[in-house]
């Protein structure tokens, strides 16, 4: 069983490192390929593209520029340590020990639209460039196109090797979860849904507290080795509970009644 998450833009290079371990990208040929195309953007270009502030366009350009191919603990870190959202300040990998590290690179994976797949202790460097980005290239208009079949036979591969049962638990968000061809994948995919009960007793998606319950069963499935998808309903980290009324059996939702205090 292998589960996908999103990548953050948010991202951590000053905390203490947890583990010295570390991997190198699979796709690091194809990213250097997508940072040749971006260091022809000027900032602005950068800015128009990514929806984004003139002063974070000028820090990505400098990323792109700064971008070396060769990956070390000198100028990356683990990106299951680099991310800093949502999702991962729900995960809490810090506080991970060595063998939930060794479960997580087994069964964990990160889509990223610069590497396009990322185990946990694969080594990343810092910069931004979403895969809903609407990139030309010579492979089409926009980063689902570069990447095409990479990302989903790679993540086939990783599937087969996974512990487990042959099933993807896709806890990514529709943006990066797109990138993987289901039906090319030719295996069972599992996309568990957190809502909270709003002021009227109404359950709803909240978008902030939903990427904190995705790490949050990231970490549980890591931590509790979890093989099967039936298992999935055990889940009850930060207060969601599984609604079988509402659920499917691809489809699991998860219920808060209340929300913490902002």
């Amino acid at each position: 069983m292998l589960t996908v998450l999103s990548p953050a833009k948010s991202l951590d290079f000053e905390s203490p490192l947890t583990t010295r371990k570390h991997t190198e990208p699979r796709l690091l040929d194809e990213s250097a390929g997508l940072i040749d195309v971006m260091r022809t953007k000027t900032p602005a270009d950068i800015a128009r593209l990514m929806h984004i502030s003139d002063e974070l366009a000028h820090l990505n350009a400098t990323r792109y520029a700064q971008f070396d191919q060769e990956h070390t603990p000198r100028n990356a870190r683990q990106a299951i340590l680099a991310f800093n959202g949502d999702v991962y300040l729900g995960m809490e990998a810090r506080t991970f020990d060595a063998r939930d590290l060794t479960e997580a690179q087994k069964s964990i994976r990160i889509l990223s639209g610069l590497y396009g797949l990322l185990r946990p202790l694969d080594l990343i460097q810092p910069y931004r460039l979403e895969m809903g980005t609407r990139l030309k290239t010579e492979r089409g208009s926009s980063l689902y196109d570069w990447w095409g079949t990479e990302v989903t036979d790679l993540v086939a591969e990783d599937l087969a090797a996974s512990p487990g049962a042959d099933v993807l638990v896709n806890l990514a968000s529709v943006e990066y979860s797109t990138v993987i061809d289901e039906g090319r994948l030719g295996a069972r995919v599992v996309a568990p849904r957190f809502e909270d009960v709003d002021a009227k007793g109404v359950p709803r998606v909240v978008s902030f507290f939903a990427k904190r319950a995705r790490g949050a069963m990231a970490a549980w499935l890591v931590r509790n080795r979890v093989r099967t998808p039936g298992t999935l309903a055990d889940f009850d980290g930060l207060g969601y509970r599984y609604d079988e009324a509402r659920s499917t059996k691809d489809r699991p939702v998860f219920v808060r009644s209340k929300a913490p205090a902002a």
